[in-house]
């Protein structure tokens, strides 16, 4: 179909659900080639991935790179740049959560968060950034959090890791100041993906309702440390973000915390 990003490739982790598959999509609708990467059953992933080349025109292709193995990542990388001849946007999308008091975080959780929410955004990082510096043209996102700015009760290692992102983030920024290679994260608040519909599914259970009569419960209960709007940001809403930041007009943006929360860090 065509759009800004034709011609241009891109590697998104943690992409088969969720916001990683809204970015796929909205780059797609921009004429950008994707790989899409994540977990999931074997029917549904491929029917993502044919989708987007169905709706878009792009190519699209998948890799199973599980981001706490340092070899699957390289290998995923490898994949794009053999599909695609390069890799101009990389999307550091996949994601952990476990929450437990701090006291009783379990350390093997933890060292698996931290694997998965920065070490492999750091090593894909170092994979595709020679080239990206070679060609004076790149777009780095990180999936960060409101939680890399504040915090919730029982989100201790997510809340470090998140924080840890963003850190990444503003270093990688820096040193790539005066390229065309920007690094960038967004900051979203609570989005209604596979991750929230397990909270929901078991806060309606505790109450034996059905999940969409508990909905309006769940988010007031939320309220007192979280987005200050009645409903749940879209998948949307975050991929439009991921769109801007690729764009020419985004290339001012250097190591910003792209935040949409709903009013959750305005309290």
């Amino acid at each position: 179909m065509g759009g800004f990003l034709d011609g241009k490739a891109a590697v998104i982790t943690g992409s088969t659900s969720g916001i990683g598959l809204g970015y796929a999509r909205a780059l797609a609708a921009e004429g950008c080639d994707v790989l899409l990467n994540g977990f999931g059953e074997a029917d549904e992933i491929e029917s993502a991935r044919a989708a987007v080349e169905l709706d878009f025109g792009v190519t699209a292709t998948y890799h199973g790179a599980d981001m706490r193995q340092t070899d699957e990542i390289k290998e995923m990388i490898d994949t794009a740049n053999s599909a695609f001849g390069k890799i101009d946007i990389l999307i550091n999308n996949a994601g952990m959560q476990y929450r437990a008091p701090v006291e009783e975080f379990p350390l093997k959780v933890w060292n698996e968060m931290f694997a998965v929410n920065v070490t492999s955004a750091m090593l894909a990082i170092q994979h595709v950034l020679p080239q990206m510096k070679a060609r004076n043209w790149g777009r780095i996102i990180n999936t960060a959090s409101v939680n890399s700015q504040v915090t919730s009760p029982n989100t201790s290692g997510y809340t470090a890791s998140k924080h840890a992102i963003m850190g990444l983030t503003k270093a990688t920024a820096l040193e790539t100041i005066m390229t065309g290679v920007t690094c960038n994260a967004i900051c979203p608040g609570t989005v209604r993906t596979s991750l929230s519909e397990h909270r929901i599914e078991t806060y309606a259970k505790n109450r034996g309702q059905p999940k969409e009569d508990v909905i309006d419960e769940y988010l007031d209960q939320k309220m007192p440390y979280h987005q200050a709007f009645k409903r749940f940001i879209t998948v949307e809403e975050i991929a439009a973000a991921a769109v801007y930041l690729c764009s020419d007009a985004g290339a001012a943006m250097r190591g910003s915390a792209f935040t949409i929360d709903g009013g959750w860090t305005i309290r």
